[in-house]
């Protein structure tokens, strides 16, 4: 693949940020009667002492990785400093980018005792403009379960030119994914990307129910299986370890970070852990960081706030009826739809696209508005006799699917490790029941996702940290980025994060605008107030809003079937 095409694939897929499978996502207030309370589940973590051992371990690692790095900077010594080389074909990066691989303990609390390699690539800082060096920024694209390998790449790109003049761009694989290793796996990736298959009903019967919850055990059952003992070892806090490790092997005394969507999550918790090591960071659509809502209430959140932009796909496809012709009211857009699923519930479209494909194609309408001519002209052609533009659209790759399978297993072990969560399939039943009533299009879907934690077979989970507690009067500015009907993560939890990070963070609003992920080419005045604050840490104030990008332009079908060789769309990566 040309350069070209790559650094659009990198800006893309930054823009985007990737959500693999599914975000843990903050709720709006609305999501659970206050009173409600969440029934006793055991969740002792390792205890005092444990997380005492941790603490210090990775503070070890940390340090021999720091004199590895100043002791002969980009060396490798005694397994903890970085040794950048080529990059593995694998990876698909350009010459430029190099690789190297970090070794950290699999067990902090054992920090001589089993490695696991963490790879990671960077691109040198290019002085362009006579601009000095402020050394590396690390990013994070959130998942968990997302792979940022990437990054580098974006320094090719005029938005990035000021930012990759100044800083290093590093990205990296985090613990599990990839070849981070060893890559976590809970079911054969064939089994994974199984088609056609069938989405939850609006009301699924006990039946159907009782078919899901034994599904779940299987697979909570299959990581065990497949990952071992070190299945308990991949959580927030080992992540946030690993990075702290990482900050020190780049030979930096302070860490310049961005992190989209769950990487805020991550960052918040790093800025906790160590307010004295934070330069400069940005968290790019923010996870309500709350520990009362970390992860079984976060995740319940994500069906209102899905509910509200798949009503704001069907409200564009409605005033765009004389190109699509889909009805001129959302509820006809909505009627349209489930024509086409009614469809292929009877037959599924190239014998690979059921039900539950076009959920997970059309749940990235609810992501990112950037698709929605493609979903707007693909439901269209369907319903005029041409199922090809939905089966391009939706039907699996194949060679997509042991990353696909991959990145799912880490985001399941992340938040089944991370944070206690209801053990009985009747909090679940009851409190998704209640969603489903006013927010059909996700909730069902998501609670199949997320219910292997309550059979998760290890044993201690981690109690989540009280992010900000004690550290918001050591940070430096921080700055949280947010767009105002953003669905995956919706607006109040970028509130939260900066009341909790304190007088230091600013806030930049994107108003009016709902796609997930706001820096990275898509809004200038979102992307000038980062590269400032990256470049002079001015955090804009407190508050600064930005107006809303535009709204895609309808494509009508003649005009994509002319574009569709080399669609940029193409290249957008999977939301499973």
């Amino acid at each position: 693949m040309r350069r070209t095409s790559r650094a659009r694939r990198a800006t893309l897929v930054l823009a985007l940020t990737a959500s693999l499978p599914a975000l843990p996502v903050p709720p709006p207030a609305q999501a659970l009667p206050a009173t409600r309370t969440l029934p006793a589940v055991p969740a002792a973590g390792p205890g005092v002492a444990g997380a005492a051992a941790e603490a210090a371990g990775a503070e070890l690692v940390a340090r021999r990785a720091a004199a590895a790095a100043k002791a002969v900077p980009g060396s490798r010594i005694a397994g903890h400093g970085l040794d950048f080389g080529p990059c593995a074909a694998v990876e698909g990066l350009d010459p430029d980018v190099r690789c190297a691989t970090l070794r950290v303990p699999l067990d902090y609390a054992r920090p001589d005792g089993a490695q696991i390699g963490i790879t990671v690539s960077r691109v040198a800082a290019t002085g362009a403009g006579g601009a000095a060096r402020q050394g590396a920024l690390v990013y994070n694209p959130g998942g968990p379960g997302g792979n940022g390998m990437f990054f580098p790449l974006v320094a090719g790109l005029p938005e990035w030119r000021r930012v990759a003049a100044a800083y290093d761009l590093v990205g990296y694989a985090p613990r599990g994914v990839g070849r981070s290793g060893p890559p976590l796996s809970c079911q054969e990736p064939a089994q994974y990307a199984a088609a056609p298959s069938q989405a939850p009903p609006a009301e699924p019967d006990p039946a159907y129910k009782e078919r899901r919850v034994a599904a779940a055990r299987e697979y909570a059952r299959g990581c065990a299986r497949r990952s071992g003992a070190g299945l308990g070892s991949y959580t927030t806090l080992n992540n946030v370890r690993d990075l702290h490790v990482l900050r020190a092997a780049l030979g930096e005394p302070k860490l310049s970070f961005m992190g989209a969507s769950y990487g805020t999550y991550l960052g918040a918790v790093y800025a906790t852990l160590y307010p004295g090591r934070v330069r400069r960071m940005v968290f790019d659509s923010a996870v309500d960081p709350d520990p009362r809502h970390v992860w079984y209430r976060d995740n319940l959140a994500q069906a209102p706030g899905f509910e509200r932009r798949w009503a704001d796909f069907r409200a564009w496809a409605a005033r765009h009826h004389g190109v699509y012709g889909l009805g001129d009211t959302p509820g006809a857009v909505q009627a349209a739809y489930d024509r086409v699923r009614a469809a292929l519930a009877r037959e599924p479209a190239g014998g690979v696209v059921g039900t539950g494909q076009l959920h997970s194609a059309y749940l990235r309408a609810a992501y990112y508005d950037e698709v929605w001519p493609d979903r707007a002209a693909a439901l269209a052609a369907f319903l005029r006799g041409d199922p090809g533009p939905l089966v391009e659209i939706a039907a699996p790759d194949p060679a997509a699917a042991a990353e696909g399978e991959n990145a799912t297993a880490v985001y399941t072990a992340t938040l089944c490790n991370d944070a206690p969560w209801p053990g009985e399939w009747e909090t679940w039943d009851r409190d998704n029941t209640e969603l489903a009533r006013t927010a059909p299009f996700e909730t069902w879907t998501n609670a199949f996702l997320n219910l292997p934690c309550a059979f998760w077979p290890v044993r201690e989970r981690q109690r989540p940290v009280d992010v900000g507690r004690g550290a918001a009067d050591a940070l430096a500015g921080t700055l949280i980025v947010a767009a105002e009907r953003d669905g995956a993560t919706p607006y109040p939890g970028a509130l939260e994060l900066q009341r909790r990070l304190g007088p230091g963070a600013g806030l930049v609003t994107e108003e009016g605008a709902g796609t997930h992920g706001v820096v990275g080419g898509r809004n200038d005045c979102v992307d000038a107030h980062v590269e400032r604050y990256l470049l002079t840490g001015d955090t804009a104030g407190r508050h600064a809003t930005c107006a809303p990008h535009p709204e895609p332009a309808p494509v009508s079908l003649d005009d994509r079937a002319a574009t569709a060789q080399g669609h940029p769309r193409a290249l957008l990566p999977p939301v499973v």
